[in-house]
């Protein structure tokens, strides 16, 4: 948990660097001389919003960073929008006024020369020269309120970048750093994991009558009903059968699927495939490099879209397989779409448009790059039994729905359930005694026999409060139910019996959770990823293999973690971790089939632009670590203060407005 909220920490940094990156280029912003008078008066706010040793922070400062980022992403936009708050952006506000103190307590403030030097490389015209002090005071005050203002928030900037080149000068990375990253990056494993939950253990247990009934008298009160319980009688009008006895013709069907659009009549696609494959694990970013050039060659530019002859040609002189490649990289037969397939060109083909060739994709041993080809469309005889059907729905759907609009009526007037069942159920094409059903006492959020958890349903019953009353349709699983009250409960505590489901589910919980990490341990005892797997199988848990794993990828619903990733880059081939790692509630057993180490020679290419990023990242987050320590020993000494009253007052603005915007 600790690791996991350093990382939110170190999240929570990168959106401040972000922040601080807008505000440093808002201010090379012209801003329209013509923006309207509400946006001006806004910016013009001197209500003090927040305070920082002495400095103050505006309603107008606030306002204005509101507009910078309106410039940004354009139009009219929310903060909520933007995933942000007002408090968010205002901690980037005190953030620069800490930076611009420590900057100056450090003598790096910046100088009028800096200054001016800085104003001309941001304000010049197409030409290269600076345009003019007529100009640039016009576009300032128009943006800021007064020139003062926004020289200002420029010599923050420079003594921010001052400071930032004081803090991290220090900072280095070396080659040993920079390829050990790389190989932890990019080292694969086929790999095989168990995930220990306590649904999945809870399964298994099995409480005795005594366990249970002493649980519940330990805890009779965490049982208690907080809502009034009733037991309802509902007259029930089933769709399916409903729509049954419907005669619906072929003339019927046929303007059907004349109404149906072309793109949803597509039965299945033409395609041409080009595969590489991968003879050896360490050939894999090679082949890909390869697929990749393919791929950008065929399309010569910026489209997408390429000739079947030219994909032909690519595919005949490069592809790996032998029975499509020599027909030009055709398949035989169209690919018709298959929910939940795994087969690549399913995947694929049917997110392209005709003519389009998608990235290259990996699956199994092999690299595909495949090419759309013409739509094959569905023919009236192919569409008609899915026609068939959801024209039955449909129809289905309105009879039954009129059948208990007038059965509820009737029910009104006669208060009799098996009579009205009785003048309807051939209508309803269903027996009179099925459609009279009848629930056990239920409460809000409770699952309802044959209805199941359905807040539609709940609303429906919420008016019945007399034993007699009878409720209006509602649209329930399958169909239609007419209610009416049986009798009611008032809140209370239960007996045991009428709890006992509830009492066996926390039972089985509380036990599994119990369990959770020593089953951990004992699996982490196999000696193969094999026996892991069969002894996970064994008490009902989840196990998987995942080819070509990187650390730092999600473990499927499990996610990652720093000791995740540590656990599997310590594995050989063939090992399985003696340590299990949890990820959030989740224990995990790792095992390695195999282990793939990058080729050394390929770090060579990239060992510039890996340290450079290093080197860039390492010294955001000495910078970054080095002003949270000033702010937060500021805070501690109630150095930074926040008028919460005067920022609830900002925050009332729902859309940030553009310049100019309509």
């Amino acid at each position: 948990m600790l690791k996991q909220m350093s990382r939110m920490k170190r999240t929570n940094k990168y959106i401040l660097l972000i922040f601080a990156g807008l505000m440093a280029l808002s201010l090379v912003l012209f801003y329209a001389p013509s923006r309207n008078q509400g946006a001006a008066a806004a910016a013009s706010n001197t209500e003090v919003v927040a305070r920082v040793r002495g400095d103050e922070i505006t309603v107008g400062d606030l306002n204005r960073q509101k507009e910078a980022y309106a410039q940004q992403f354009g139009g009219q936009i929310s903060l909520a929008q933007l995933g942000l708050s007002e408090r968010t952006m205002l901690s980037g506000l005190i953030r620069g006024k800490v930076v611009a103190q420590e900057a100056e307590r450090l003598g790096l403030s910046a100088s009028d020369a800096e200054v001016a030097a800085k104003i001309r490389e941001q304000f010049k015209d197409p030409s290269g020269k600076f345009v003019g002090i007529e100009r640039y005071r016009d576009s300032v005050t128009a943006r800021f309120g007064n020139v003062a203002r926004f020289e200002d928030a420029l010599r923050e900037e420079i003594a921010a970048e001052k400071l930032r080149a004081f803090v991290t000068a220090g900072v280095t990375v070396s080659e040993k750093e920079v390829e050990e990253d790389w190989r932890r990056k990019n080292t694969t494993f086929d790999l095989t994991y168990a995930a220990v939950t306590a649904d999945k253990l809870a399964e298994k247990i099995q409480p005795s009558e005594e366990e249970l009934q002493k649980y519940f008298e330990e805890k009779k009160a965490e049982f208690r009903f907080l809502e009034p319980q009733k037991k309802i009688r509902y007259l029930f009008v089933d769709q399916a059968k409903a729509g049954a006895r419907l005669n619906i013709s072929d003339e019927d069907l046929r303007a059907a699927y004349d109404q149906i659009k072309p793109e949803n009549k597509v039965a299945g696609v033409r395609a041409q495939q080009i595969v590489l494959k991968v003879a050896d694990p360490k050939l894999d970013q090679e082949v890909l490099a390869k697929a990749t050039r393919l791929a950008a060659e065929m399309r010569g530019g910026d489209t997408l879209i390429v000739s079947a002859d030219k994909f032909a040609e690519v595919a005949r002189g490069n592809s790996e397989d032998p029975a499509t490649a020599k027909n030009g990289g055709w398949l035989p037969a169209p690919v018709r779409q298959r929910a939940g397939s795994k087969d690549p060109a399913q995947q694929q083909l049917f997110q392209l448009v005709e003519g389009q060739i998608n990235d290259p994709v990996k699956y199994g041993n092999a690299y595909y790059i495949f090419r759309r080809g013409e739509s094959i469309e569905k023919t009236f005889e192919e569409a008609k039994p899915e026609l068939l059907v959801s024209q039955r729905n449909t129809r289905g759907y309105r009879a039954a729905a009129d059948i208990a609009q007038r059965a509820a009526a009737r029910l009104k007037e006669t208060k009799d359930f098996q009579k009205v069942a009785q003048e309807f159920a051939a209508e309803a094409n269903m027996g009179a005694a099925e459609m009279v059903k009848e629930t056990p006492f239920v409460k809000p959020g409770d699952s309802v026999p044959s209805i199941g958890s359905n807040p539609t349903f709940e609303e429906a019953i919420k008016p019945l409060e007399n034993a007699g009353d009878i409720g209006d349709r509602v649209a329930v699983s399958n169909g239609f139910a007419v209610p009416a009250l049986v009798e009611k409960r008032e809140p209370r505590i239960p007996e045991f019996a009428e709890v006992r489901e509830q009492v066996v589910a926390r039972v089985k919980q509380d036990r599994a959770r119990a369990q959770l990490e020593q089953t951990a341990k004992e699996l982490a005892n196999a000696a193969t990823p094999a026996a892991l797997k069969s002894a996970a199988e064994q008490l009902g848990l989840k196990t998987a293999t995942l080819p070509q794993y990187r650390i730092s990828t999600p473990i499927e619903e499990a996610g990652t973690s720093p000791e995740a990733d540590e656990a599997i880059l310590a594995l050989k081939g063939g090992e399985v971790s003696r340590r299990p790692v949890k990820i959030g509630d989740v224990w995990v057993v790792v095992a390695a089939d195999k282990r793939a180490d990058p080729d050394p020679t390929l770090f060579a290419a990239q060992r510039s632009q890996l340290t450079d990023t290093m080197l860039s990242t390492r010294r955001a987050n000495v910078f970054e670590d080095y002003v949270a320590a000033i702010r937060a020993r500021l805070e501690r000494e109630d150095e930074i203060r926040i008028d919460d009253d005067v920022l609830k007052r900002a925050g009332t603005a729902d859309a940030l407005e553009a310049p100019g915007a309509p």
